[in-house]
């Protein structure tokens, strides 16, 4: 029985794609005979390789579950029990993860204003204070996203000048890259221009959202950080058995240029959107359009007619403000058949 039609495609995430052919090749292979679990298997040996050539010889990587559990474990790793972790307002921290950094992790979140989704350094400085305050939660983070949530990306500068401030003021710098890679492919430089060569200390690497089944990376990029993350997985329940399947799909991602390749077509199809609907009277595209995300505001009868034939997110109801995601297999097909749906609806 089919349960979907596999020729319609959204617009809602990049979480909606399927898995990558190269990618499901590369778990039929690990599939093949036995490997020992919990992370002592050929493929995450393998990893560590792979990524330092990526992040350099000092990085250290622990395949998670997901997202919410790589930034949950990351923060943990670069925190004491009393600190806070200071982030954006829009940040998927504090919007989209239930309280998990919160409830599960312990960390107060301290959100700041944002310029397009980017923190400066003037927001945390407003809460970079308070230091051996008792009745304060100690700042001992700051987290950025990249690319952001609104669809925006740090250049190296940018993040170099977060990370100068936040060292001279004690502070570790975390980056949520859910969608690095995209943020690379548009700036077009390597991972660790925007990682490690700008100071950031630990890393939340995405795979699932570039084109993977299942599977994330916490990337270690400051030694000092390390200790310990063996057990911080584990209690944060995002120690997979059998990890070999998690880091054979970061493999078939990083050791060609996959997860490049992918971004990269992301990104142009989110450009070509952007391009397509742009010039319209009843278009107002709300944010740069950077990596693979379109925001747009339309009106509200467009909108909801709209709704019936494409599967989006209403990122702002109250301003009829929707994001459309594109991903590694958006098709210019897609992009055209939502403009032109657009274009029909408007015209009425």
């Amino acid at each position: 029985m089919r349960l979907h039609d596999p020729d319609h495609r959204g617009f809602a995430s990049d979480n909606y794609s399927g898995v990558h052919p190269q990618v499901l090749a590369a778990l039929a292979e690990a599939n093949e005979g036995h490997q020992v679990s919990y992370g002592d298997d050929i493929y995450t040996e393998r990893l560590q390789e792979v990524f330092r050539e990526h992040f350099g010889p000092q990085a250290r990587t622990y395949p998670v579950i997901n997202g919410t559990g790589a930034n949950v474990v990351a923060l943990q790793a670069a925190t004491d029990r009393w600190a806070s972790v200071i982030c954006a307002r829009t940040s998927h921290l504090h919007v989209d993860e239930a309280g998990a950094p919160e409830k599960v992790g312990g960390i107060k979140l301290l959100t700041v204003p944002h310029v397009n989704g980017k923190l400066t350094v003037d927001n945390i400085r407003a809460e970079a204070r308070g230091f051996d305050d008792q009745h304060r939660a100690q700042p001992q983070v700051v987290s950025i996203a990249q690319s952001t949530e609104l669809g925006t990306v740090y250049n190296p500068e940018e993040i170099a000048e977060i990370t100068d401030f936040a060292h001279a003021n004690g502070l570790r710098v975390h980056m949520d890259g859910s969608r690095l890679a995209n943020a690379a492919a548009h700036l077009g430089v390597p991972l660790r221009s925007l990682t490690t060569d700008v100071g950031v200390d630990v890393l939340s690497f995405g795979g699932t959202k570039n084109g993977l089944m299942v599977g994330e990376a916490v990337v270690v990029l400051d030694p000092e950080l390390d200790h310990g993350i063996n057990y911080l997985r584990k209690i944060t329940t995002q120690l997979t058995s059998k990890m070999r399947f998690v880091s054979a799909q970061l493999l078939a991602l990083m050791e060609s240029d996959l997860w490049l390749r992918n971004a990269r077509h992301a990104n142009a199809m989110a450009s070509q959107l952007h391009d397509a609907v742009k010039g319209r009277d009843d278009v107002t595209v709300s944010y740069p359009v950077q990596a693979n995300a379109v925001f747009v505001r339309l009106p509200a009868p467009v909108l909801v007619q709209l709704h019936e034939q494409f599967h989006f997110y209403d990122w702002d109801e109250e301003a009829g403000e929707a994001r459309w995601m594109t991903t590694w297999d958006t098709t210019p097909e897609d992009v055209a058949h939502l403009a032109d749906t657009l274009a029909a609806l408007a015209d009425r």
